[in-house]
């Protein structure tokens, strides 16, 4: 159980010990909330004490009486909205009057309680007010987490730009100087690294739109029914360029004429990115094993590579975005970081699940199952 501190601000000693009796074994709690609340109470006869009080702790509901020697009710709940105190204020007041309610109110009162009232009235306004409070605070939480998260993003972006274009401006300064002569053979190796770095950055670019169209909800799904094994070999004829470079065999699916209702263009991208990855991680003279199967109504994809694998830890981080496995033997290895999580988001919107089993210097299996 979680509680929140009460401050209850009266002159009458009579008042703030029947506020205390009522609230002291009371609790607050709605199905949505993780634990239920009881109160803390505190008093202050005065308003230079009741901000006293808010000065030096930490109150979240202050029970305000209008009516008080020196400042008065209302000039507390302006002080607690000046210095943009976290606390719900609520008044109780036998002075009610409509153009002190509308004053309380538009300096950030909750709620208005008049004198006397009966321990079930003043019982219901504290579940309201607690309501109140928790779903303030869980909306600023989640916003916090937002803003938090848009940081990290664009920290990460940054920096995954940054690097490349500094590698590039290196070597054109280099060329520009002609520190390794006149000859255009001296900048071979030059020119293919910032080929190779402006690659990445493209399919960065390309992985950032798919990932924001996803996000956003604005991408445009185009469900019908399509053959899977036609666009597992289009995906398969795209990557053995690459493959045929490092003599990797990726071997041809043997099935044929099987159908799912999904949206062609997501399933180019799931593809193209476990083949991609399946090239890249594997070894020199490696192997790639495309597989189908069809049961209960299901279509079950498998990508097997045998390439340098990963460990468990590393397979439990694989689907988070802008994270790349970096160890040794991926140093050379260009990617976006972003491939993997928006298989996984794809798969996902098409009531799917994915799949990974890796050992390293063994291999990878991904698993990939969709309704029919």
């Amino acid at each position: 159980m979680a509680t929140l501190k009460v401050l209850v601000v009266d002159d009458e000693p009579g008042i703030r010990s029947g506020i205390n009796r009522i609230l002291q074994n009371f609790s607050v709690g709605y199905p949505f909330m993780d634990e239920d609340f009881d109160f803390q109470m505190m008093e202050a006869g005065s308003g230079e004490q009741a901000i006293e009080i808010i000065d030096n702790d930490s109150i979240d509901i202050v029970l305000l009486d209008n009516k008080l020697p020196g400042i008065h009710g209302i000039e507390v709940l302006e002080y607690i909205n000046k210095i943009i105190y976290d606390a719900e204020v609520m008044m109780i007041t036998s002075y009610a009057s409509l153009d002190l309610a509308v004053k309380a109110t538009n300096n950030g009162a909750f709620n208005f309680v008049p004198k006397p009232f009966t321990p079930q009235e003043l019982k219901a306004a504290m579940e309201n007010l607690t309501k109140h409070l928790f779903l303030k605070r869980m909306t600023r939480k989640m916003n916090e987490e937002d803003q938090q998260a848009r940081f990290q993003f664009l920290s990460v972006l940054s920096h995954e730009l940054k690097s490349p274009v500094n590698a590039i401006e290196g070597y054109l300064q280099i060329m520009k100087d002609k520190q390794a002569g006149s000859n255009i053979d001296g900048y071979r190796m030059m020119i293919d690294r910032s080929m190779e770095r402006l690659k990445g950055m493209r399919t960065l670019i390309i992985d950032l739109l798919d990932l924001t169209k996803l996000e956003s909800g604005r991408k445009t799904r185009d469900i019908k029914t399509i053959d899977i094994t036609e666009i597992i070999r289009v995906a398969r004829d795209t990557i053995e360029p690459l493959a045929n470079q490092r003599k990797i065999k990726v071997h041809p699916i043997q099935e044929e004429g099987i159908y799912i209702n999904a949206d062609r263009g997501e399933m180019e991208i799931i593809l193209n990115n476990l083949l991609s990855n399946a090239v890249k991680y594997n070894r020199e003279g490696g192997e790639v094993t495309l597989g189908l199967k069809q049961d209960d109504g299901n279509m079950q994809l498998i990508v097997e590579d045998t390439g340098i694998g990963m460990e468990e830890e590393e397979v439990s981080k694989l689907f988070q975005e802008f994270v790349r496995i970096k160890n040794m033997k991926t140093r050379n290895i260009t990617g976006s970081g972003l491939g993997l999580s928006i298989v996984k988001k794809l798969v996902e919107m098409n009531q799917g699940e994915i799949g990974v089993e890796s050992k390293p210097d063994v291999g990878t299996k991904f698993t990939i199952s969709l309704p029919n």
